[in-house]
């Protein structure tokens, strides 16, 4: 057995402790339902994969809702993930007393990753808002060649190392997609590489990232929740990531000394203002755990403001003859 593998691999206590699920249970699992089947070591030690760690997680969270586990010890992971969220959406409806936000639909690559999210505690984490886990993938590989079950609103990956052909695929899989958001955690990473991502819009941190402050993350890229909503941008939906970066929004400023309107490069620079503190907020929520949920609120509600400046800006350019198209060549 390679290195390579055994980093893949967990003792029995380690799953324990990911999962949730005690150590004697696990063991009653594996023996009576045969729900795991373990790698063994010339020691006898029992190995488990990571998805063996993200069934033990659903399994614990649906055994909670009632579910017999003689009826679902044997069930695929994606099958207990597709189970566990048309359990949740029933449970939503049923609290639900008036009209509130969409639940954010999330694509997860990783399964450690995907054991976390599904689990109750980061549930409680997140403060009872709404999301979806639509898909889950061992891996960028994996997720390029799969097809995914429906659009995915979030792409949320973990990978170990973060170069320049692992951020190569995964502005693939975002644009295959059509993902409104990327969040990505990572080991390791070269700044340069994790300075174009932020650059390009995608949320970008290394880890270890505590649950709550992964939760604020996400909550961050939800419409602010006001009255004030525009019709095109309702409440709890996602914020599109940004469809300008600051080359083609200065481009912009500098076509309009050249027509009589100068709406083009106000439009153009108060988006630059506003995607700026958008990042600043968003850099800032990790920094500081008593401010996190401050900065997660100004970064949603600077990201919707610009947002509605870009489209905005695109019924400007629509008035004045402006091709935005070409200025982002």
């Amino acid at each position: 057995m390679n290195h390579k593998k055994l980093s893949n691999l967990h003792k029995i206590g380690a799953v324990s402790s990911l999962s949730g699920v005690p150590t004697p249970t696990l063991r009653v699992w594996e023996q009576r339902y045969q729900t795991f089947q373990p790698q063994k070591t010339e020691s006898k030690h029992r190995l488990f994969t990571d998805d063996d760690v993200l069934k033990a997680t659903l399994l614990k969270r649906l055994t909670e809702q009632g579910h017999g586990i003689s009826n679902i010890a044997n069930l695929a992971t994606t099958d207990l993930n597709n189970l566990l969220q048309q359990q949740q959406e029933t449970n939503q409806r049923k609290a639900r007393t008036g009209l509130q936000g969409q639940s954010a639909s999330v694509a997860v690559i990783g399964l450690t990753l995907a054991a976390r999210i599904e689990s109750k505690k980061f549930t409680l984490s997140f403060n009872n808002q709404a999301i979806r886990i639509t898909d889950i993938f061992s891996n960028l590989t994996q997720a390029l060649a799969a097809t995914f079950q429906t659009k995915t609103q979030i792409l949320l990956i973990h990978t170990n190392s973060l170069d320049a052909g692992v951020q190569v695929d995964i502005h693939r899989l975002a644009k295959i997609n059509n993902s409104l958001q990327v969040i990505v955690l990572y080991n390791y990473g070269q700044e340069p590489v994790i300075e174009s991502m932020k650059r390009s819009g995608m949320i970008v941190r290394r880890e270890p990232i505590s649950d709550s402050d992964l939760a604020d993350l996400i909550n961050s890229l939800r419409v602010v929740d006001t009255e004030s909503s525009a019709a095109h941008l309702p409440s709890g939906t996602i914020i599109p990531a940004r469809k300008y970066d600051d080359i083609e929004l200065m481009r912009v400023a500098g076509i309009s000394s050249d027509i009589l309107c100068e709406c083009p490069r106000h439009v153009a620079e108060i988006i630059t203002q506003l995607a700026s503190f958008e990042q600043y907020s968003r850099d800032c929520l990790n920094k500081s755990t008593e401010d996190a949920h401050l900065h997660s609120y100004l970064s949603t509600v600077s990201g919707s403001a610009r947002a509605l400046f870009e489209s905005a800006l695109e019924m400007v350019a629509k008035h004045e003859g402006i091709d935005l198209r070409a200025l982002s060549k």
